[in-house]
């Protein structure tokens, strides 16, 4: 299995785990995934929730919370740290800061356009920028707004399709529309990614996301071009994972027919295990009281059914009356909680068997 190689950094394998909020993914997982030889993701949606002053002091305590779990994953291990930072979040641009002072080493930005991000990067700083996109065109456009007003491109970028976990960048219906598929659309954005490539002379990995799960599936992608896989639901059946047991349990326990396309507050379709606390929801019984953190640019929650920080917060500290599990297609295939090396170890033996047998 050949390295994922983003500017100088050199992950060991070419796995990279999601970052999985809210408190899913946090110093721990992160960690453990490093010491591995892969990239480790704290996830910062929600982070600051788990400090006693959120209610009221939502912002400095977020950033309270980054600075603790960038520098506790430091502490476990000497590999490659990266954080997930939600565009939409109200406090973004802080949010930013925070993890560049940190000296967090990769910087992943989904759930909208990451267009000023480079804005909050520090001429001496050597923070990687890698943007989670859905298509060719945002990649396109991303690499414009970037080369026009910074003077510089994208690190790598994650491509994530349909069959992720939590909020998705498609339409509804393009969900089950082969023509959205990850391998399709995977095939539009490597022929714009080499393009761009040849005409500034430059490289960017695709790193391909959403409902990858096995060895056999990582060998699919770098068959295809990809440089590396990104993989959440995998990483949550782990011991070191940040959520709750209960958490865990849903993940195992899931089936096909447990699996919804929920309509989220944010205003973007989501994948999620169903259970009582969601068909509240469908049923009309679940609203927010009031809103203390306002994190949200995209959330209005005088209508917003129930407030999804709160939901997610719940859910990872095993309260699942209260709250509910994101995750990708894939977690039919969870079966069992271990340890991360034993992850690892297993989705290299599968990669190996397949790559045997058709080696790239």
């Amino acid at each position: 299995m050949r390295n994922l190689i983003i500017g100088n950094l050199i992950a060991r394998f070419p796995i990279v785990q999601g970052g999985m909020g809210v408190g899913v993914s946090l110093s721990g997982l992160a960690s453990s995934v490093a010491n591995q030889g892969g990239i480790g993701i704290i996830s910062l949606a929600g982070v600051g929730l788990f400090e006693k002053d959120s209610s009221y002091n939502f912002i400095e305590a977020t950033k309270r919370a980054i600075r603790n779990e960038i520098q506790k994953a430091r502490e476990k291990t000497k590999g490659i740290l990266g954080v997930n930072i939600l565009t939409v979040v109200t406090d973004y641009g802080e949010i930013v800061k925070t993890a560049i002072a940190e000296k967090i080493d990769i910087i992943f930005a989904g759930a909208g356009l990451p267009l000023d991000l480079p804005s909050y990067v520090p001429k001496d700083s050597d923070v990687k920028l890698v943007p989670i996109v859905s298509s060719a065109r945002t990649i396109e456009l991303i690499c414009q707004k970037w080369s026009r007003n910074y003077g510089r491109f994208p690190d790598a970028i994650v491509l994530e399709g349909p069959e992720a976990g939590g909020h998705l960048g498609f339409k509804k219906e393009q969900l089950s529309n082969p023509n959205f598929a990850l391998d399709k659309i995977f095939v539009d954005v490597l022929k714009s990614v080499t393009e761009i490539e040849s005409l500034h002379g430059i490289k960017i990995p695709i790193i391909t996301a959403g409902g990858i799960y096995t060895g056999a599936d990582i060998h699919r992608m770098m068959k295809m071009g990809a440089s590396g896989v990104q993989m959440g639901t995998r990483f949550v059946t782990t011991f070191e994972c940040d959520a709750s047991d209960a958490f865990k349990k849903m993940y195992i326990e899931a089936g096909p027919e447990d699996i919804d396309i929920i309509n989220s507050p944010v205003g973007l379709p989501g994948r999620a295990i169903h259970n009582n606390f969601l068909q509240k929801v469908q049923d009309g019984k679940k609203h927010p009281v009031n809103c203390h953190y306002h994190c949200l640019k995209t959330c209005d929650y005088t209508t917003a059914p129930y407030c999804i920080l709160n939901a997610l917060l719940n859910a990872a500290k095993g309260n699942m009356e209260s709250g509910f599990a994101f995750c990708s297609s894939s977690v039919v295939n969870a079966k069992e909680i271990i340890s991360v090396a034993q992850t690892f170890s297993d989705i290299i033996a599968e990669y190996d068997a397949v790559n045997m047998l058709d080696p790239i």
